[in-house]
């Protein structure tokens, strides 16, 4: 956790708030809490993860990258 208002001491988790608030939230309408926390769980799950590249992962999803590192770097 960092302080309130320190948004550069952990840039990453930051980075990915501001994706899931400008590609999901921003562009949604929620009926409920619950409708909210389903239809964000589906971004995070299916979007972001299986078919949003990232460019720091050589503009792979993550879901791609994993199974790239997996196989390169299987443990015997």
């Amino acid at each position: 956790m960092t302080a309130k208002g320190q948004p550069t001491e952990n840039p990453h988790a930051e980075r990915v708030i501001r994706t899931i608030k400008q590609e999901e939230v921003y562009l949604s309408d929620y009926e409920s809490f619950s409708d909210a926390q389903e239809q964000i769980g589906h971004f995070i799950e299916d979007v972001y993860q299986n078919k949003r590249i990232h460019s720091a992962l050589g503009y792979m999803t993550p879901t791609e990258f994993e199974m790239a590192y997996w196989e390169e770097y299987q443990v015997a």
